[in-house]
């Protein structure tokens, strides 16, 4: 099922977990890949989607158009079988509010079925500015990589709501998560990978080989993105 969307990832066992990793994936790249990797063992999840976002609401639009970025997403996931390519939220006319994906896939998912959103550290900090961003922990867990550095200092650079949630609902692991509502802090390995940098690359035509997949940069070049 990996590189697809639909609901076959979904019909596994009920205790199975699922992971959400979500982004505007301008390009996909090996720390988005190794991230949902490193989460994925140590969560045990059964399936990571990948869900580009089709109207980011938190930001100005992706320069390059969701069918790509889909695209790219495809063949970057492409011979891991636990991850799958999700277009969901390209193929939606509105914008895309985490918040009603979620909603959407705990519908599919149905109450019990452990459901986990993958993000990194920058991303969990501006959790407060999200849509509706408390509800996220009526619908899934959260994972976060946590930057490399003491633990104590990440803390203190949170929003103070942000840190009280934390208090409430930190995990030791995944084994002590229910199906939502926890607040897990992982570290992972560093990979100082940005789109943003990959891009700026790209338009002066360096190299970026061994930053992203190969199938991703062939694809890159194929369609002339980033020039």
């Amino acid at each position: 099922m990996n590189g697809t969307s639909g609901p076959g990832p979904l019909t596994g066992s009920r205790a199975s977990a699922i992971g959400v990793m979500g982004g505007t994936f301008d390009p996909i790249h090996y720390g988005h890949l190794r991230l949902a990797e490193e989460m994925a063992e140590c969560l045990e999840l059964e399936h990571v989607l990948f869900i580009p976002a089709g109207q980011p609401p938190h930001r100005g639009a992706p320069r390059t158009a969701p069918a790509h970025r889909l695209e790219m997403v495809r063949r970057a996931v492409a011979g891991n079988p636990r991850f799958v390519a999700d277009a969901r939220e390209v193929a939606r006319a509105a914008p895309s509010y985490t918040v009603d994906t979620l909603t959407a896939l705990r519908a599919e998912l149905g109450p019990d079925r452990p459901l986990w959103l993958l993000l990194g550290a920058d991303a969990f900090l501006g959790l407060p500015d999200w849509h509706q961003w408390r509800r996220l922990f009526d619908l899934a867990n959260v994972v976060v990589a946590e930057r490399p550095g003491p633990f104590e200092q990440q803390r203190d650079a949170m929003p103070d709501a942000l840190r009280h949630e934390v208090v409430r609902r930190e995990v030791a692991d995944g084994a002590a998560a229910g199906s939502a509502g926890a607040i897990l802090l992982r570290r992972m390995t560093p990979l100082d990978i940005s789109a943003t940098a990959l891009r700026a690359t790209l338009v002066r035509h360096g190299s970026v080989r061994y930053l992203l997949p190969d199938a991703v940069l062939d694809y890159i070049h194929e369609q002339k993105l980033y020039t």
